[in-house]
């Protein structure tokens, strides 16, 4: 595995390549410019992330989607406190929506000391960059939950693509991710369930649901254990389509 130092060096080497520009970043309260692929740069550095925050040797055995989540939330914040070009950002779990009160986000990035402007859009550290859902596969066993959890469930609405399909999660957002923790078998073997579960959901139906839903496998990695997957879908009450990086990490 890569030394902390040569992630740094990583990290630094992908900005330099970037099209991002800060006016002394890193320091408090100045303003930092971001082209507007720079969500997507962000969740290459998260995707970079995840097997240095799985195979970290101090790293609890802990199997809980909210314990793995907490842990993820500080290593990133460790990690972009030391990395050139994203050392303005913070990490937060349990976040409240922007726009539907009650509902929580999983995982947030954030400004952190500074004003963040993206494509003329101002942030500050109290709004969300990019909103993330965290999931377990397969879906832990119990009377009340659906094996089908990533996608959608039939006992709430507490299915990872269903809440930003629905405008649950992410209203405000165009663009959004998914992270899941492989307690169990391949990526391969999770992308043919979910594929199977929207095209059953399309068969059956059920409303808002279309083949448009399905994944779209990017990246499938063996060597780190990181799947990498998108999907684009159609929401509701005149919302824009969302588009979702799905972010898998095997860690069974």
């Amino acid at each position: 595995m890569p030394t902390y130092d040569n992630r740094v060096s990583e990290n630094n080497a992908m900005l330099a390549n970037s099209a991002i520009t800060t006016s002394k970043s890193g320091a408090l309260n100045e303003d930092v410019h971001l082209p507007g692929t720079s969500l997507y740069e962000l969740i290459d550095f998260i995707s970079a992330e995840l097997p240095h925050w799985r195979d970290r040797p101090e790293r609890p055995a802990v199997k809980s989607e909210t314990a793995l989540t907490s842990q993820l939330c500080a290593h990133l914040n460790s990690s972009a406190r030391h990395s050139v070009g994203w050392d303005f950002l913070q990490f937060r779990i349990e976040e409240p929506d922007e726009v539907v009160k009650g509902r929580k986000i999983d995982l947030v990035p954030a400004p952190c000391g500074t004003t963040v402007w993206i494509e003329g859009r101002k942030h500050v550290d109290f709004d969300i960059l990019l909103p993330i859902e965290c999931k377990r596969l397969p879906t832990p066993k119990a009377s009340d939950r659906d094996e089908r959890e990533y996608v959608v469930s039939q006992y709430s609405t507490t299915g990872g693509i269903q809440r930003f399909k629905e405008g649950h999660h992410g209203a405000a957002h165009s663009l959004c991710a998914m992270i899941a923790y492989v307690q169990e078998n391949p990526a391969k073997h999770w992308d043919a369930c979910v594929c199977k579960w929207i095209n059953e959901l399309v068969d059956s139906g059920q409303t808002g649901w279309n083949a448009k839903d399905v994944l779209y496998l990017l990246n499938d990695d063996p060597a780190t254990g990181i799947a990498v997957l998108r999907s684009t879908h159609s929401r509701p009450d005149g919302l824009p389509d969302i588009e979702i990086r799905h972010l898998w990490v095997c860690v069974n």
